[in-house]
C-alpha cells in the first residue's frame, strides 16, 4: 500500500544497492515501483515485489517520490534533464533523492533545473553496501534544504541506521566523495601495517586485535579486515570499478576547488595503476593484495 506521506516510491536503478533499498522499503509497508535497464535486475527486483515498469515515464506518472540509485553524475543527468528527463515533463512536483555517488556541481546543477518545474531534490548517497541496504542500516549523508529533508524522513529512516544532514543540495555528495576517499586511503594504509608487522614478526590477527584496541583503529581494521580480508572471502559487494570512480572524482574535486593533497593523491595514482592486476569486477578490497610501491604486483 502506498504511505500517505510519500506515495508510490520509484526507484529507478535495481542492482546491488537499488534492490536492496526497494526490498526495505516493501518490507515496511510502501509501494515500490521500480525501472532497470538490465532485464536481470527486472527479474531479480520482480520477484522480491517490485512492480516493474517499461520506462521511466510511466515511473514518473506513478511516483510522487522517485529513488535514483545510479552509477554516475551522467546517468542521473540523463534521468533528471535528458531528452525524456524529469525535468522536461509536465506533471505535479515529484521528490528525488538521489543516493548515487555524484558530483556535488552536477547536482546543484540539477536542482536549479528541477526547481523550476516545482520539483525537489535532495542528494542522499549511502555507505553501508548491499547488506546495509537490506537491513535498511544505511550511513546516509544527507543535503538538501531542512523543509526537503523533513518531508523525505519517512523514507531517509526506513533505508538508514545513521542519517546525517551536512547541509545544502550537493553537501551530501561532497562528503560521500571525501568518506570514498579515506576508505581508499585507509585500506593502503592498513595493507602496509599489516606488511610492516607481519615483517616484525607479529601475526595479521594479533595486529589487528591490538589494534582495535587502541587509537590506530579504523573501519578497515574493524570490518574490512576480518570481514572480508583476513578470511579471503573479498565479497564486499562493492567493486574496483566503483571505488577507482570515487577517487578518481575525489582527485577531479581537489583539482576544481584549488585543494592540494598530497597524500591522497598518491592515494589516488595507487588505486588507478591497480587497473594493472585487478578488473573492475573485482572486490575492492582486493587493493590489500597489491604491493604499493607497484600496484601491478601482488604483495
Amino acid at each position: 500500500m502506498s504511505n500517505p506521506e510519500t506515495g508510490t516510491i520509484g526507484v529507478v536503478g535495481l542492482g546491488n544497492m537499488g534492490l536492496g533499498m526497494a526490498r526495505t522499503l516493501l518490507r515496511d509497508g510502501f509501494s515500490v515501483i521500480g525501472f532497470d535497464v538490465s532485464m536481470e535486475c527486472q527479474a531479480k527486483a520482480a520477484a522480491s515485489g517490485v512492480t516493474i515498469v517499461a520506462g521511466l515515464s510511466e515511473l514518473f506518472e506513478a511516483c510522487p517520490t522517485i529513488i535514483l540509485s545510479l552509477p554516475t553524475a551522467n546517468h542521473v543527468r540523463k534521468v533528471l534533464d535528458g531528452d525524456e528527463g524529469l525535468g522536461g515533463r509536465d506533471i505535479d512536483p515529484r521528490l528525488v533523492i538521489d543516493t548515487t555517488t555524484s558530483e556535488p556541481d552536477v547536482t546543484r546543477e540539477l536542482d536549479a533545473v528541477l526547481r523550476m518545474q516545482g520539483h525537489i531534490l535532495i542528494d542522499a548517497p549511502v555507505s553501508g553496501g548491499p547488506a546495509g541496504a537490506n537491513s535498511g542500516n544505511l550511513t546516509m549523508m544527507v543535503g538538501g534544504g531542512d523543509a526537503d529533508v523533513a518531508r523525505a524522513m519517512p523514507v531517509l529512516n526506513s533505508l538508514g541506521g545513521k542519517i546525517t544532514h551536512v547541509g545544502p543540495v550537493g553537501a551530501g555528495h561532497a562528503v560521500k566523495i571525501v568518506n570514498n576517499m579515506l576508505v581508499a586511503s585507509h585500506l593502503l594504509t592498513m595493507s602496509e601495517a599489516v606488511r610492516l608487522g607481519n615483517a616484525a614478526g607479529v601475526t595479521t590477527e594479533n595486529l589487528i586485535a591490538a589494534l582495535n584496541a587502541g587509537s590506530g583503529r579504523s573501519a578497515i581494521s574493524e570490518v574490512n579486515y576480518p570481514k572480508w580480508v583476513m578470511n579471503g572471502a573479498f565479497d564486499s559487494g562493492f567493486t574496483m570499478g566503483l571505488m577507482r570512480k570515487d577517487v578518481r572524482l575525489a582527485m577531479a574535486l581537489a583539482k576544481d576547488k584549488s585543494v592540494a593533497m598530497p597524500v591522497s593523491e598518491l592515494a589516488g595514482q595507487i588505486w588507478a595503476a591497480s587497473e594493472e592486476l585487478l578488473s573492475d569486477n573485482a572486490d575492492f578490497n582486493r587493493i590489500t593484495e597489491c604491493d604499493p610501491t607497484h600496484a601491478g604486483a601482488k604483495s
